[in-house]
This record gives structure tokens, C-alpha cells and sequence, in this order.
């Protein structure tokens, strides 16, 4: 380890200070451009010991937690609460337009739809039992470290209020002293709590959580790997004024305003069209809202997803018909000549993007497309596949739905 000061030039797409060293960059967290800091250097990675001048973009951290002097270690959580607003959200901005330009994509985006402080009613927390209490928080960046936390700003307040009654059924879950992950997810009914990471539970443990849990008010329903151990409540999620009961583990947008914000960018797109493809379309995030436009085929490839959307459908007053199809699109994506009937496409992907499908819907005469993405990388990479073959980019839309982190979600439309 060596001690230096450094300049710091740019931020890095991880959000992470940038210096010119004399072999490479140099990669310094908690930093900001035109700062002058004195680090610990390990090989590429700089640690601040001091700032010696500071960025007039810095500001004070929104969370004790939060920084190289969080109370109880840095969380790892939030990675940008010390950037000022306008830079922070000019930085979320500038890594959509980066992406595109990696792909020669030359296009206008549109300002960031920005996220506010106790939005997030998604959350996962690392937890480990110790002999004497039960740690829950996140964790440390690049650490297994578990940093209990007393506040999170990000977080929901109705599910931080919730905080003792989720380390007294992890507790009630845990057998030793290995970690775990609780995804604790907020709903109409209640919380929803997905434990991952415990192996097995005794008969005597499983009884312990669930009479923990029955002794509770406000827990909807917690399951342990996918499997349910007791559900006092259905979970209920709305999309767009129908509910649905998402699958124990499943996934959810992050945020309402976020998910709401998407929502109305794709319906608006969509317009008018009566037959429409939603693919990847997980519980009916867009599908069950599209629905009040034109018939809708929702193609997911994981079974208790589709099932919630069906259900949720077939509850549903005044919607168009809605047919699922349950089909692995990474393997067996839609070929161009399924999407002859379709006036628009719907497709929101996790990270890897949707190259394959890109591939074959680029070859279609579909007259409308919306790609929602939650990696600006993969997703330039697809649209410049769908401009190749004729599509015209006509919006992109960067999201901030994880405040404070270096992801953006965007949503872009395009025309034939």
C-alpha cells in the first residue's frame, strides 16, 4: 500500500472518482471531478484518507450509514448520496447517452425522470445471526461485511418501521451464524418477506417462524426459497388499477413512481394498437395495463410469473383479451414471422438485454416498439440491431429508480 494525492478528473460509470495514474487509471470511491484527495493506494484502487480540496458539487450525505465514515463501516448500498442533485442527475443522464454513442447511436434523451428519498419498496437486506442479536443491513462495498443499519433514506417508511419485526423473523429462520439475504417487499396487504440463503429449517424452526410471524400485524406472507411458510395475507400489487398477487421471491419494479413513470411512456407509445407482444413480461407490470388498449400476449419464461398474470387477468374488469405463453426468449426468442398480427412490441429484459429477439423483431414489419431496459449497454447494442433493419429511434428516456447508485433504467421507442 502507498499513500498519494491525486486529482480527480471524471466519475467513472460505477460512480467511483477517476485519476490518471502513471500505469492506468486510478479508481477512488467517494470522490468527485476536480477534487485534490490524498489516498491509500492498493494496485487501482484508491482509499480517501483526506480531501484537500473539495468539489463544489459535494454535499452532505443524506444517511449515517453512508460514506467513508458511516458509523458502523461504509455502507454499500448507496455509492453517490455526497453529489449534489444536478450533477447527480446530469452524471444518471450522461450514462445513456454514453451507451448510445458506444453503439454510434446519435440520439436525443430526454431529461432524467428523477427518484425522491423513501420510494423504494423493494429492498434486499443481507442478515446473519450473532450470538447476541441479529444483523440486518447491507453490505459493505466489496466486503461481505454486514453493516446493521438504524435508518435508510431510500427505503420506504412503512417498511423501515417494519425493521424489528424483520430481524425477529430472520432470527426466528436462522440456525448459525451464516449470512443470508430477506428481499422485503411493501404491498396494499402488507409485507411480503422472500428469505434466501438458509438451507433447511428444522420442524422445531419452522413452527418458531411461523408463530413468530402469527404473532405479528402487517407481514403478508414469508417464504424461504420460492417454497411459502405462512401467508397471513395475500401480497397484493396494483399495476395500473388491477391487482396482482406477485410470486414468494418474484420479481417487481423497485419503485411505484419509477414502474408508474415506464407505464405511461409505453402506453402512450403503444397508442392505439390492437394487437400487441409483451416479452419478459414477468407478472404484468405492462401487460395488464396494455390490456385496456388491444389484446395482449404475454411471453415470460418463468411459470409462477405468468400464473400471477393470468389470475390477475382473469380477475380484472374491462380488460381486452390477454393469452400467455410460457417460453425461454433467451433460447427461443419470437421469430419474425410470429409478430405478423402485432401492431406494437413490449420488451423488458434483465441486464443481458434481448440481442436474440432484437435480432429476429428487427426483420418483422411490426409498426411500433418500446424497449425498457434497466442496462443502458445492452440495451444500445439491441437498438442499433432494430435500427439496422428500419426502425427509427423516436424517444429515450433515462429513469433514476435506485437513488443514489450509478444504475438508470430507460425506456426508448421506436417507429418502422
Amino acid at each position: 500500500m502507498s499513500t498519494e494525492t491525486v486529482t480527480i478528473q471524471k466519475l467513472g460509470g460505477q460512480g467511483d472518482g477517476i485519476a490518471s495514474g502513471k500505469d492506468g487509471p486510478i479508481y477512488v470511491p467517494f470522490a468527485l471531478p476536480g477534487e485534490e484527495v490524498a489516498i491509500a493506494r492498493v494496485k487501482n484502487q484508491g482509499t480517501i484518507m483526506s480531501i484537500a480540496k473539495a468539489s463544489a458539487d459535494r454535499q452532505e450525505p443524506a444517511c449515517r450509514h453512508f460514506g467513508p465514515d458511516g458509523v458502523n463501516g461504509t455502507c454499500g448500498g448507496c455509492t453517490l448520496q455526497h453529489l449534489a442533485d444536478a450533477p447527480y442527475r446530469a452524471f444518471k443522464r450522461q450514462l445513456v447517452v454514453n451507451a448510445l454513442k458506444s453503439q454510434g447511436i446519435e440520439a436525443e434523451v430526454g431529461d432524467l425522470v428523477v427518484a425522491h428519498p423513501g420510494e423504494r419498496r423493494r429492498v434486499v437486506f443481507a442478515a446473519r445471526k450473532t450470538e447476541k442479536d441479529m444483523l440486518i443491513g447491507f453490505n459493505q462495498a466489496e466486503s461481505h461485511h454486514i453493516v446493521d443499519i438504524e435508518e435508510c433514506p431510500i427505503s420506504a417508511a412503512g417498511i423501515m418501521a417494519r425493521l424489528p419485526a424483520i430481524k425477529a423473523i430472520g432470527a426466528s429462520m436462522a440456525a448459525n451464524a451464516e449470512a443470508f439475504r430477506i428481499s422485503v417487499l411493501e404491498t396494499a396487504s402488507g409485507l411480503d418477506l422472500a428469505v434466501e440463503g438458509i438451507k433447511k429449517l428444522s420442524d422445531q424452526q419452522r413452527r418458531k417462524a411461523v408463530e413468530t410471524v402469527l404473532g405479528m400485524r402487517g407481514i403478508a406472507r414469508v417464504s424461504l426459497n420460492g417454497e411459502i411458510l405462512v401467508e397471513p395475507a395475500k401480497p397484493v400489487v396494483d399495476f395500473g388499477g388491477v391487482q396482482v398477487s406477485p410470486p414468494a421471491g418474484g420479481f417487481t419494479q423497485a419503485t411505484k413512481p419509477a414502474e408508474d413513470a415506464m407505464a405511461e411512456l409505453v402506453v402512450a407509445h403503444v397508442g392505439k394498437a390492437k394487437r400487441i407482444a409483451d416479452l419478459f413480461a414477468g407478472s404484468g407490470t405492462f401487460s395488464l395495463r396494455l390490456a385496456r388498449i388491444g389484446r395482449v400476449h404475454a411471453v415470460e419464461g418463468e411459470d409462477k410469473a405468468l400464473a400471477a398474470l393470468d389470475q390477475a387477468a382473469r380477475k380484472a374488469q374491462g380488460l381486452k383479451p390477454v393469452s400467455i405463453e410460457k417460453r425461454d426468449l433467451f433460447r427461443r426468442p419470437l421469430m419474425t414471422a410470429e409478430f405478423k398480427h402485432c401492431d406494437a412490441v413490449v420488451f423488458d429484459p434483465p441486464r443481458a438485454g434481448a440481442e436474440f429477439q432484437s435480432q429476429e423483431l428487427a426483420r418483422s414489419a411490426v409498426k411500433k416498439v418500446v424497449a425498457v431496459s434497466c442496462n443502458p449497454l445492452t440495451l444500445a447494442r439491441d437498438l442499433a440491431i432494430l435500427i439496422a433493419g428500419g426502425y427509427r429511434l423516436t424517444s429515450v428516456t433515462p429513469i433514476d429508480q435506485f437513488l443514489w447508485t450509478a444504475h438508470v433504467e430507460v425506456v426508448a421507442t421506436l417507429e418502422k
